[in-house]
């Protein structure tokens, strides 16, 4: 269990890999997740990457001004339809690119994102709807 923003930093910046990966794995409450956002702004990106964050802390995360905080809450498999719904309109390539792939992502947003104005993505997006590279139609 993490208990502080300080300890998630010390953990997150260690060079003994079984702190740096406790940053990655262990739980902390709430308090401590908001804490980290607003004391260590740097580190939001590696809350994101922590496998126990709760849903709220990414609720929070995924309106981020920096996109490549909000591409880490893309890859999370536990988002909300709301939050895939949210992040499938992302202004960043980025975001929509890592959320196309996430191997969680509902069909209905799939579908959204085969509208895409990138061709990538909206390629992507079709080729895991229908399993096919050819459109079908």
């Amino acid at each position: 269990m993490i208990h502080s923003a300080e300890e998630f930093a010390s953990l997150r910046s260690s060079k003994n890999p079984e702190e740096y990966l406790r940053a990655a794995r262990d739980e902390a409450p709430i308090t401590v997740w908001l804490d980290v956002i607003s004391k260590f702004p740097d580190m939001r990106k590696w809350v994101a990457h922590n496998r126990t964050i709760p849903l709220d802390i990414l609720e929070i995360l995924q309106k981020d001004a920096d996109p490549e905080v909000r591409a880490c809450v893309a890859t999370k498999n536990k988002l909300s339809l709301e939050l895939f719904s949210l992040l499938a309109d992302d202004p960043s390539y980025e975001v929509r690119a890592r959320l196309v792939r996430n191997r969680k992502v509902p069909s209905e947003i799939l579908l959204k994102l085969e509208q895409d104005p990138d061709p990538m993505i909206s390629l992507v997006a079709r080729t895991r709807r229908t399993g096919s590279y050819c459109d079908q139609s």
